[in-house]
């Protein structure tokens, strides 16, 4: 009998949030942080810049793999405010895609039209309605209006895997510009289009990007991961990191790896009546929260 202490899934999508999800390919939440949370992670971006030689106030700063260089960022790899929502898509195979801090001054980069992930085949081709990759999005500064370094996006576009203004950095109609206040979290479909308008304010825009993915999609920000490092995380972060030292690990995790989480509402480690007793944990297949939902 096992002695490890199993913790539940965190609260994700309500089916309302998940239905509007799915029709638009972006969930916006205000007042997602409090005042305190945002100024904790607005100090360790401070200290993460004090510590790169690399980083200068004027032009925009965007590292990647934060959550092997800061212990804060760390905490968010299974940070119960949000890791419920990706463990709804992608349950037991849950991985973190890439981890970044983006910082955008006045005049620093914007990009034009694009989705997230692959490009001359987007996952789209594979997966036409689940996305293969969520963004969760923690706004850190207020951004009341257009032309501060906004985000703006397609809603619905998730569906289309051709879009006209691809390339370009022009305004579409039916576009979404995004003018939120800080302690906003946003979660997005990786295929949506979307862009980044120009920084014409004084205000410095600053983000935590989390991507999540299934564990046999590659990492984007790294290889492996240190093993010291590895040794400081807790059960489900170490799992959800996915550094595997044989490749089709990711596909098939190790049975210890199982499961990463328990049954939000029922407690189980599995679901229930549909394996015979014997069959192990690890090749049992479990519904995932859209599964339930259809």
């Amino acid at each position: 009998m096992s002695t490890l202490t199993y913790r539940k899934a965190p609260p994700g999508f309500t089916k309302e949030q998940w239905e509007q999800f799915d029709r638009e390919g972006i969930l916006v939440i205000e007042n997602a942080l409090t005042q305190d949370e945002i100024d904790y992670y607005l100090d360790a971006i401070d200290q993460l810049t004090a510590a790169d030689p690399k980083y200068k106030v004027d032009k925009f700063y965007g590292p990647d793999n934060v959550a092997t260089k800061h212990p804060v960022f760390t905490e968010l790899i299974d940070h119960p405010r949000h890791v419920g929502y990706a463990y709804d898509i992608y349950g037991e195979l849950l991985k973190l895609h890439l981890s970044q801090v983006f910082i955008r001054p006045r005049d620093s980069s914007h990009n034009a039209w694009h989705p997230d992930g692959a490009r001359a085949l987007p996952y789209g081709v594979f997966s036409p309605r689940l996305p293969m990759q969520i963004k969760i999005g923690y706004w850190l500064t207020d951004l009341p209006h257009p032309k501060m370094g906004n985000f703006v996006c397609m809603p619905g576009s998730h569906r289309r895997q051709y879009f006209d203004g691809y390339t370009k950095h022009t305004s579409i109609p039916g576009e979404k510009i995004l003018c939120c206040q800080k302690g906003t979290m946003v979660i997005m479909h990786c295929g949506t289009w979307h862009r980044v308008e120009p920084n014409e304010s004084d205000v410095v825009r600053k983000n935590i990007f989390l991507a999540y993915c299934p564990s046999w999609i590659c990492e984007a920000d790294r290889h492996q991961c240190e093993p010291e490092w590895l040794k400081t995380l807790n059960r489900e972060q170490r799992i959800i990191m996915r550094s595997y030292s044989h490749g089709y690990a990711r596909t098939k995790p190790p049975k210890d790896d199982f499961p990463l989480f328990l049954d939000r509402e029922t407690g189980l480690d599995s679901d229930p009546e549909i394996y015979a007793d014997g069959v192990p944990l690890h090749i049992r297949k479990r519904r995932v929260a859209h599964e339930q939902w259809i």
